[in-house]
Parts: C-alpha cells; structure tokens; sequence
C-alpha cells in the first residue's frame, strides 16, 4: 500500500460501530497470557493484501509489543514507531518495531526482539512473548510473523535514527474498540483495494497529534481484535 501517497483522503466506506469493543477484563496481562496459552477455534480475518510490487518474497518479523502498567490502575498500551522517511519502503508510515528475518535469526520470535532491540534500543530481558498472530502477507511481498508480547514498564527507549524517527504508545482498548476501525476503499490500476485505518489523537504540547495507523499494521491490530473477540472453550476457565 506504499503506492498511495495519502491514505487519508482515501474514502471511508463502513466504520466497524455494529461490534463490540474486548471488555477490560480481556485486556490484562494476565487474561491475555490465557488466552494465548489456551489459543481458541478462529480465523483471521486479514491474512494477504493485494500485491503493488514485483519483487521475490521475504520472511519478516514484527514485535507486537504491549506495555505493561506501571501502577495498578493504568492500562496496557501498544508499542509503535514512526519509520523514517528516507527509508525504501513503507516510509514515514507507522509500524511495529520489526523487519527481515536474517539466517542467523533462530526464528521470527528472535527475529522480532533483534529488530526490536536494533531499532528502538528495546532489551529482550524486559520482554516476555507470549505468542503469535498468523502470517500477514503485505502487498510489498513480505511475509510477515506478528510475535504479541508483554514489555516491563522501565527505561526509556533509544529509537535509531537511522529508522526510526519517533516511539510512541496507543492505549491497547482504544484499538480493540472497532467502533475505531475505518475500512478505506479506492481503485487502484484497476484493482479494489481495502484497508484498515485506526487514527488515534495523541495528546501532546502544544497540540495533540494524529497518529494515522493504517495498511498492514492496523490490518495485523484487526486480527488481533478477532482473536480476543472469539470465545474460548467452555472448559478454560
């Protein structure tokens, strides 16, 4: 979807208002170990975006990382970055800490926390995975393995400004509430495309901030929705 220069003025054509947002009990740390633990019957509902780029495919590996609070009463928020603007592809856009799987990556798990630690100076001791999403296929052709996992609340963390140009975090409830979903449509060289955007107002000084996330990291957010949307077992309590 990097071909589209301005995703924001792409038309909006449904806002997902008719689901139901995870309740808050569902958005613990310890619900969430459960739940992967556990791993319920369902089905993502995005798994391949339509292809914008010739090229050969590539394994690649995100860090879906979710912060766990300092204090008793705050919540769970999510790990993003804004990627640099002079990078090849998916520039200035926002993703997850994450990026190619290397041969010397054991799997896409140490793929994810070498990026992580690479990009945004995160230490693999304060993260805790507790597992994975299926396999996104972004239309850049990379095959990409969203590892979820639980990060300690602790130091600050040292974006590299060679990729990325800032961190920041977005309340997990906030983007498990669909009624913040918004499916964008367009035509394309001939092709309907869809994709997800889950714009958030950041508050800042002097003036909050839009953060756009769209493309494939909302696409792998909505299917992490649909997996704490589906029902576990009757007997994992």
């Amino acid at each position: 979807m990097s071909t589209i220069i301005h995703p924001q003025s792409v038309p909006v054509v449904h806002v997902s208002t008719e689901l139901p947002a995870i309740d808050a009990s569902q958005l613990t740390a310890q619900a969430l170990r459960h739940r992967f633990a556990i791993q319920p019957d369902w089905e993502p509902e995005l798994r391949r975006e339509p292809s914008y780029m010739q090229r050969p495919s590539a394994q690649a590996a995100v860090l879906i990382g979710l912060t766990t609070p300092a204090h008793a009463h705050d919540e769970l928020h999510v790990l993003l970055t804004l990627r640099g603007k002079h990078l090849s592809t998916h520039s200035g856009q926002i993703a997850f800490p994450g990026g190619k799987v290397d041969d010397n990556d054991a799997n896409a798990q140490a793929a994810a926390l070498r990026e992580a630690h690479e990009e945004i100076g995160l230490d693999p001791e304060r993260v805790q995975v507790i597992g994975q999403l299926p396999t996104y296929i972004t239309g850049s052709a990379f095959w990409v393995q969203p590892v979820v996992a639980l990060v300690q609340s602790g130091e600050a963390l040292a974006p590299n400004p060679q990729e990325v140009d800032e961190v920041f975090e977005v309340p997990l409830s906030y983007l498990m509430n669909p009624a913040h979903h918004r499916l964008h449509q367009m035509e394309f060289e001939g092709v309907i495309r869809q994709w997800y955007s889950m714009p958030y107002l950041q508050p800042a000084r002097p003036q909050a901030i839009e953060r756009f996330i769209w493309g494939a990291t909302a696409g792998m957010l909505r299917n992490l929705y649909r997996f704490l949307q589906a029902p576990l077992p009757s007997n994992s309590a």
